[in-house]
């Protein structure tokens, strides 16, 4: 694990606690939403504190990663208490590094992922190799504004945020996937252009 990794590591363990607080941003009804029409086999990346495992459907084999073994605690207890071990399992993985073989998933999920992946084109490519070629990979995720005068504040403050939590509120995301060899397929606004609900798929 490279260092800047083991960074990021440290500070959402250390916020692990407060997680769930900040991760309102996101509404149920958009979870909702992206969540309701998955099938077969489902992979989550960046599972964090587990918000999204009450709208996985009993019917869909779920494996949700991160690296924070912080945040992991905090969705393991989640997951006990919906009894969902089932057919929902945690791991400890990096989304730079995926342990699975290529064409695993039917399914990929990420809500608020990306602003902190060290390489998020590293990360994005990792997810469209475990991805199957008739695959989708669903994404909640915040990232730069296409404001002029909003994206420069996000800049500026980036760093801060950066310290804090280790998310970055400047990234963007639309050129990294496609950096990454993948294809938009759709990319409604939910927030001005901050924050997304995105369809992505592998280019065959």
């Amino acid at each position: 694990m490279s260092d800047l990794n083991k960074i990021i590591q440290k500070r959402y363990d250390r916020v692990s606690g407060i997680y769930n607080l900040m991760d309102r941003m996101i509404k149920s009804e958009w979870r909702k939403d992206l969540l309701s029409s998955l099938s077969g086999n489902v992979l989550e990346v960046g599972v964090g504190t587990g918000a999204n495992l009450p709208f996985y459907s009993n019917d869909v084999q779920v494996t949700g990663i991160d690296f924070s073994r912080g945040m992991l605690e905090k969705a393991r207890t989640r997951l006990h208490q919906l009894h969902a071990e089932s057919h929902i399992r945690l791991m400890e993985m990096d989304a730079q590094d995926l342990n699975f073989p290529d064409h695993s998933f039917d399914f990929i999920v990420s809500t608020c992922v990306f602003c902190s992946v060290p390489d998020p084109v590293r990360g994005f490519h990792e997810l469209g190799r475990v991805c199957k070629p008739d695959g989708k990979i669903l994404m909640l995720e915040h990232m730069r504004s296409e404001n002029r005068i909003a994206g420069s504040i996000m800049d500026i403050l980036n760093p801060l945020a950066v310290k804090l939590w280790g998310a970055n509120i400047n990234r963007r995301t639309l050129d990294n996937i496609q950096l990454a060899g993948l294809r938009i397929e759709e990319n409604d606004l939910l927030f001005g252009t901050v924050l997304r609900k995105l369809a992505v798929r592998p280019v065959k």
